[in-house]
């Protein structure tokens, strides 16, 4: 899951495979110049080294998922991952967030990153959408934060 603005610059990602980080940068890199030297015309999925990408705009953000064929199915196996179930997981995701966030901008992603990274994480386990249910997500995030709250005012 990649997060980028127009520019290309990455503000939110999270891998679920190992990669070094050389070839994340080399990767996500290549798939940004892909995504922004596509009309708006064409169709979000696109398949590129392997990965079978699904994007989505809101604004000026990218939302990137990358799918790759399962590793139990063997070397060359199809990808068989739905893309229209992955681009509603970034469309719910965007609605959680605008939900958590009043309405979801770059600046958010950047100064909260630890609580997107926990909503995401919320939604995602081991490379695997677990909950998609904006209010089992969101409960959860505020109780994480009403705690964060808590100890700041111990400390006061």
């Amino acid at each position: 899951m990649i997060c980028r603005n127009k520019q290309g610059q990455t503000r939110l990602s999270s891998y679920y495979e190992w990669m070094d980080m050389p070839e994340r940068v080399a990767l996500e890199s290549e798939i940004i110049r892909k995504c922004l030297s596509r009309s708006e015309l064409q169709c979000s999925f696109v398949e590129y080294r392997g990965f079978k990408v699904i994007y989505r705009r809101y604004a000026s953000l990218f939302f990137i998922v990358g799918t790759k064929s399962d590793i139990d199915a063997g070397v060359g196996a199809e990808n068989n991952e739905n893309e229209l179930g992955l681009l509603e997981f970034i469309h719910t995701l965007v609605e959680t967030m605008d939900k958590w966030a009043g309405s979801i901008c770059e600046l958010d992603i950047m100064y909260q990153l630890e609580e997107v990274h926990f909503l995401l994480d919320e939604m995602v386990m081991n490379g695997y959408v677990v909950d998609t249910n904006k209010s089992n997500i969101l409960r959860t995030l505020d109780l994480f934060e009403r705690e964060s709250r808590k100890n700041d005012e111990m400390f006061r």
